[in-house]
């Protein structure tokens, strides 16, 4: 992973909206082309309703033309090695591929590298619904 996807991150995480659980979290992937969408989680006042920092990231990517994604970090000001929620994993495997490397960080960088299959082994495929 490129240093610049962890920064990404970083800074979305610093403008991250979360006044009522205090977790600021922010996430940033990158496609095969080298563009990188970021995104933080944003609370509203019937929390826990929101979106987190991964949806506002695909939110982004989805605007900005889509793409192959080929990697995501993701970090929270509070939690070293935070990891998605179980909805987001579900929304990240309709966009990534089992073997898209998920980077897990703490404020200094990366802590661990999984894969989005070992995140979300039996998570639903779109292709089966067709």
């Amino acid at each position: 992973m490129s240093h610049d996807l962890f920064e990404a991150a970083k800074a979305a995480m610093a403008k991250a909206y979360a006044p009522y659980s205090k977790f600021p979290v922010g996430a940033a992937l990158r496609t095969e082309d080298g563009r990188v969408f970021a995104g933080a989680n944003i609370e509203v006042a019937s929390y826990p309703e929101g979106w987190c920092a991964e949806t506002t990231a695909l939110g982004h990517y989805i605007m900005g033309g889509g793409g192959k994604i080929t990697e995501i970090a993701v970090i929270a000001e509070r939690m070293a090695k935070c990891s998605p929620c179980g909805g987001c994993r579900q929304r990240l495997a309709e966009f990534f591929r089992p073997e898209t490397k998920l980077y897990l960080c703490d404020n200094g960088g990366v802590v661990e590298t999984v894969t989005m299959g070992d995140m979300l082994p039996y998570g639903f495929r779109g292709d089966i619904l067709k």
